[in-house]
């Protein structure tokens, strides 16, 4: 048995050597065929090993990963919390900037003056003050940019209260401090506290004061349009010594110029050294501003040949005041540079050629430019619709109008009162009706009052005046003086005496001061008869001290422009204007015409008046564009007051027997004569 025993053990352990070595050999092969991937070493995450990946999460700018490892830190050092915070900052993320400040709360860091002021600096940017004003209660120890930071992100926030309190309480102040309470000051339009601050006794120390601070200074002098105090505060500070950089150059620029003192303007901007578009354009727009038109073409003049290119503001600019001035060659010129430098046709310089081809009388070229419009926008479609309904085409204006719907752009209060001129020009009471009630109840738009003297002048027009006085009557607001006017209007076209005169009751009462008023109502009774009424207008007018605007027209001929008032003749060519018009006069009455004297204000007899009407302005204008132009040309003529009914009625009989087209742009709209007709179907 022993040896049975011993030889079956032998067996068993040759058979666990076999099977181990087949396993062995098995397992050799299979990894020689197989590579199976080896596992990352993961490094321990060790405090120091955590700092390092937060570094280099905040050298990448990656917040977000940077918060989450900062969750795994117990106590990071100073120079990582200020780091996250000034990334937080960057980022206005407010958030991560409160979870920051937390962690140092409950990882128990205190922290210092430098680190508590990118908090609140960090606050502050983020428009969080409440935060900001807890820090600053909570802080042991301020320093001046404490203060400052705090001051200031009260001040940008139009918090000026509050930033004043801490002004006035803090124990030193320096250049910033007072530079962010003055540019606040002036920032949310308290110009006088701005300078009340500047008068202050600190302030006399102007040594100390930098170029932000004294254009802070001066733009609060603009503001208040006084310009005694920035002569003083230009004084002082040259007194002082201060360096004049650009910076405040440009400062006092604006300021005498906002002042009304364009030439100390000019005299400031010819000193620059370096002036940059932006300084170009403010001072060419500060000669349009103050009416002084010639000058301020002229220094655009000068900018095109100094190099520096104008932007989409100086076109704009430049452009409205063309619309203006109704000066459409300037304008023609002007599109042209910007055609040659390729200007952006989605710019808003693109809205304001529009704008100027509409109000020069150029409804096709306003077209044009609209049609290369990638995608018009509101102030384009406007101006357009405007152009058309004041050149005579209503039903381009309306058209136009129900394309601006089908577009999907949104619509404001300004678009509907070209598309109520529109029908009010035309005659189109009904459709007229149906868009002002929509303004409301479809465009959800409120009714506003240009709006209610829309819809007035064209149901008084229309003589409607039940339906204007039920919708005067149902007004949320006051009527004003548009909309007496615009009353008073009608009720002269149709001769209602009483309802005229409690139109001119209640523009007596709003502007006392205008003529036209006293005009309207002259002519008014004059056509009634009654010319005791008459008299005692013309009385009141005297004794009010009220003037009568003089009718001015003016032609442009061979680029230059030549101005006619009424009665005038002080022209060179007066004689032959004369003797032409006297020619033209024989030859209209051949054709039928005869001279409307109804509104002629004085009680003279009828030839009298009908050689008072021979010289209104608009007559000498005409003739004078005939006597020297080829035949066949175009005349334009603009006039600055509202053209009567007699000279309207006599240019439809001249350009007739000229054969000449002849527009006329009066106060209200544009009258294209020809062929004996009018635009405006005699409907204006």
């Amino acid at each position: 048995m022993k040896a049975i025993n011993s030889r079956i053990s032998h067996c068993l352990s040759l058979f666990h050597q076999n099977r181990a070595m087949i396993s062995s050999s098995f397992s050799s092969q299979a990894q020689a065929q197989i590579h199976f991937p080896r596992k990352a070493s993961i490094e321990p995450n060790t405090t120091d090993n955590l700092i390092a990946r937060l570094h280099n999460f905040c050298n990448q700018k990656r917040l977000k990963e940077a918060i989450q490892i900062l969750h795994q830190v117990e106590k990071p050092p100073a120079a990582l919390y200020s780091t996250l915070i000034q990334l937080c900052c960057q980022n206005r993320a407010l958030n991560d900037g409160k979870t920051v400040h937390k962690h140092m709360k409950f990882s128990g860091f205190l922290p210092g003056v430098v680190i508590c002021n990118r908090l609140l600096d960090m606050y502050a940017k983020c428009g969080s003050l409440s935060d900001a004003q807890n820090l600053f209660d909570e802080m042991s120890e301020r320093d001046l940019c404490s203060w400052n930071t705090l001051i200031s992100g009260y001040a940008k926030m139009g918090m000026l209260k509050e930033a004043k309190k801490l002004f006035d309480e803090m124990p030193e102040r320096d250049n910033f401090s007072w530079t962010a309470m003055i540019s606040g000051y002036v920032r949310f339009d308290k110009p006088k506290e701005a300078l009340e601050l500047y008068r202050m006794k600190e302030m006399s120390l102007l040594s100390k004061l930098n170029k932000f601070t004294v254009s802070s200074v001066l733009a609060a002098s603009a503001a208040m349009g006084c310009l005694i105090i920035g002569k003083e505060i230009h004084g002082r500070i040259t007194r002082a010594g201060l360096d004049l950089d650009d910076v405040v150059w440009s400062a006092l620029m604006d300021m005498y110029g906002k002042c009304g003192s364009i030439t100390e303007a000019r005299s400031v901007f010819d000193k620059l050294v370096d002036r940059d578009i932006v300084t170009w354009t403010a001072m060419i727009d500060r000669y349009f501003k103050d009416g002084r038109r010639e000058e301020g073409f002229e220094l655009f003049r000068q900018l095109m040949e100094s190099g520096v290119r104008p932007n989409e503001f100086t076109f704009a600019g430049v452009l409205n005041a063309c619309a203006d001035a109704a000066a459409g060659e300037i304008g023609k010129q002007v599109h042209g540079y910007m055609t040659r430098i390729h200007f952006n046709p989605l710019s808003f310089a693109a809205s304001a050629l529009v704008h100027m081809y509409s109000k020069c009388g150029n409804v096709e070229n306003a077209k044009r430019v609209f049609n290369g419009m990638p995608q018009p926008d509101l102030v384009s479609w406007t101006s357009l619709i405007n152009g058309y309904a004041q050149n005579g085409q209503p039903d381009e204006a309306l058209e136009y109008f129900e394309l601006l719907l089908k577009s999907n752009t949104e619509l404001d209060h300004i678009t509907f009162v070209g598309v109520l001129s529109a029908c009010t020009h035309a005659g189109l009471v009904d459709k007229g009706l149906e868009y002002f009630h929509s303004i409301k109840e479809i465009h959800g738009l409120t009714h506003t009052a240009d709006h209610y003297a829309c819809i007035i002048d064209l149901l008084a027009r229309s003589g409607r005046f039940g339906e204007a006085e039920n919708i005067i009557n149902k007004m949320p607001m006051k009527p004003d003086k548009f909309l007496w006017a615009s009353l008073l209007g009608g009720c002269r076209i149709h001769g209602n005496l009483e309802l005229a005169e409690k139109a001119a009751k209640a523009l007596f009462e709003i502007e006392p001061e205008n003529p036209a008023t006293y005009v309207t109502m002259a002519n008014i009774y004059a056509t009634a008869g009654r010319w005791d009424e008459v008299a005692k207008i013309r009385k009141l007018m005297d004794d009010k001290g009220v003037v009568k605007k003089p009718g001015l027209s003016w032609i442009e001929v061979k680029r230059q422009i030549h101005v006619f008032l009424v009665g005038d003749i002080s022209h060179p060519k007066s004689k032959e204007i004369h003797e032409f018009l006297g020619k033209l006069s024989k030859r209209m009455r051949e054709e039928g015409y005869v001279p409307d004297t109804n509104f002629v204000l004085h009680d003279v007899e009828e030839e009298q008046k009908e050689q008072n009407l021979s010289y209104h302005s608009e007559k000498l204008a005409v003739a004078f564009g005939i006597i020297s132009t080829p035949p066949g040309t175009p005349i334009k003529v603009f006039k600055n007051l509202r053209t009567c009914v007699d000279c309207h009625n006599a240019i439809k009989y001249i350009s007739k027997i000229v054969n000449r087209k002849i527009t006329v742009r009066d106060s209200n709209r544009f009258h294209c004569f020809e062929g004996g007709n009018c635009s405006c179907g005699d409907y204006w």
